[in-house]
């Protein structure tokens, strides 16, 4: 066997692509994180070697035989002095699978290592899986939750789209083997965006949640809620209570849910969550944040009005346009955090901020008074109080 001559040549294409560096954009600023030029993962950042039988003889025409759609919705983690993405890596098979990617510095270079991850898994059931988030644990381990995505049992015959959602668990010591345990049990027959809390609540396991009546529609479900589990090996739920709602004309009036797990800051739990709302061009994702108490993380102590981070110019196009998520970040030892949020269900990028910015933007940016009136008012103050700096009348 012989590897083809048209491999090199695509090598060394990519390797200019990896070793590119990423600079903070310089068209846009808000005070509150940075964004930078270039996605930090995409489709052309796989290795070739998963994509392309090398072999010239098996392929003469050095066809692409498992071609890669997107590379997105990465749950983060910061591992043995590096910066690791979990990425949902999808086939053109429209198949989601999980691979790693490392960095240095985690803004640029990224390369996917190792194999795509695979385990030992008893539920024949699950065709599809995605969006993973990894929490470490004060109990040791990393924990990963996903999405277990099957097709609905009791859906028609001819009904090849109907599904169930479920929150499937793994957990690791070392990134490299997984251990599968048994699917989160909720009260609810949907359930996705599933995100341990990484610190045990009262000696018990902590869970954010997403109450959901159907795969798309929250029914009569919907917010992120909270739930204890006595046994992370028996994950069963009995009770979620909803802490962060739905509410009409907000940019999280269809659905939300929680993005990676909440930081722990000296004022609180930070969460940066995504909200859905519906326009005329269909949903619409963003990112916004809240804070939760240290001493009961269940309870809401302060909620900036608006998203925090929605997409933005070609960040508004791809595969499902319109869509900003995240369900990655981490917070470095100086207390930079580094925000992984994919863009129309294509591409990676990050986003740079500090906890200290984070804190200032949760706790000091006004709520939504929810009534256009009441929010005009809002910010004629703002301008009134501006106008009398100026020395303006």
């Amino acid at each position: 066997m012989s590897i083809h001559e048209k491999y090199y040549e695509l090598l060394k294409n990519q390797e200019k692509l990896l070793a590119k560096k990423n600079e903070v954009k310089s068209d846009f600023y808000n005070g509150i994180y940075e964004r930078y030029n270039n996605p930090v993962l995409t489709r052309h950042h796989v290795p070739l070697h998963w994509r392309f039988d090398l072999d010239k003889e098996a392929n003469p025409h050095f066809m692409e035989r498992l071609g890669i759609n997107a590379t997105f919705n990465p749950g983060a983690i910061y591992f043995n002095e590096k910066f690791y993405l979990l990425v949902r890596t999808e086939g053109v098979d429209r198949k989601s699978f999980f691979t790693l990617a490392e960095s240095d510095n985690g803004i640029d270079q990224f390369r996917f290592v190792g194999k795509p991850i695979t385990w030992e898994n008893k539920y024949k059931e699950e065709t599809n899986m995605y969006d993973m988030r990894l929490v470490k644990h004060e109990d040791g381990w990393v924990y990963g939750i996903y999405c277990s995505e099957g097709k609905d049992p009791q859906a028609d015959e001819f009904d090849t789209s109907s599904a169930i959602a479920q929150a499937g668990l793994v957990r690791t010591k070392d990134l490299i083997e997984w251990e599968r345990l048994p699917n989160i049990t909720t009260p609810s027959p949907q359930q996705r965006n599933v995100v341990l809390h990484p610190e045990f609540v009262d000696g018990k396991y902590a869970f954010y949640t997403r109450p959901q009546d159907g795969f798309i529609s929250t029914g009569a479900g919907g917010g992120i809620a909270f739930g204890i589990c006595h046994n992370i090996e028996n994950p069963v739920i009995d009770e979620e209570t909803v802490i962060d709602g739905k509410e009409y004309h907000t940019v999280y009036e269809v659905k939300n849910g929680q993005g990676p797990a909440p930081i722990k800051t000296d004022r609180g739990w930070i969460h940066i969550a995504h909200g859905v709302r519906n326009t005329a061009a269909g949903l619409r994702y963003v990112l916004y944040t809240f804070a939760t108490s240290l001493e009961q993380p269940q309870k809401l102590i302060a909620k900036p009005g608006g998203h925090f981070l929605a997409p933005y110019d070609e960040e508004r196009v791809g595969d499902v346009s319109n869509v900003i998520f995240c369900n990655g970040a981490i917070v470095d030892k100086e207390g930079k955090l580094f925000i992984y949020y994919a863009s129309s269900d294509t591409r990676v990028h990050v986003a740079t901020t500090t906890v200290e910015k984070l804190i200032d933007y949760t706790f000091n940016t006004p709520q939504d008074p929810l009534h256009s009136l009441d929010c005009a008012r809002q910010r004629k103050k703002l301008v009134e109080k501006n106008l009398h700096l100026l020395g303006v009348k």
